[in-house]
């Protein structure tokens, strides 16, 4: 219980970080998403309570928007947003956005390729550890760590 309770006060402290982030407008965030990927609800649920103006597109694949976006398969996983010029690929957490805002580096997006256990949508758990890459377009080199969770 106590695990819960931290997790679910942890989750609090993320999300009212970035509506301070987003100040008075709303930042406005698509997401491409299969209808029946419960993980992926969470993780937009999750965008929505941080503040974030969301347009969800449920789609039957989402492999031609990867494409559209130059994800590499290697940086792929099951979700792909866009805000602003960069593109959010997987279960990527709010900090980690939040940095990608502020200091608006030269790449095409940030990933957390796959489905690690304990990030955002994954049974959260702000202990969990786990990488976010940099990447350019259709770039497989996972070599630029652009924010470590859990740390």
């Amino acid at each position: 219980m106590k695990r819960l309770i931290a997790g679910a006060f942890a989750l609090v402290l993320a999300l009212s970080s970035t509506q301070a982030l987003a100040g008075d407008e709303a930042l406005k965030m698509t997401i491409y998403k299969t209808p029946w990927c419960g993980c992926c609800g969470v993780w937009t649920d999750a965008m929505k309570n941080a503040g974030y103006e969301v347009e969800v597109h449920d789609m039957e694949d989402v492999s031609e928007i990867k494409k559209q976006f130059g994800i590499a398969p290697p940086m792929q996983a099951c979700h792909t947003a866009t805000i602003g010029d960069y593109a959010i690929e997987g279960h990527v957490p709010l900090e980690a956005i939040e940095k990608l805002l502020a200091e608006k580096p030269d790449i095409a997006g940030i990933s957390v390729p796959g489905m690690p256990m304990g990030s955002l949508g994954m049974g959260y758990n702000p202990a969990a550890r786990y990488n976010v890459y940099a990447y350019k377009v259709d770039s497989a080199d996972q070599s630029d760590v652009f924010y470590k969770a859990g740390e």
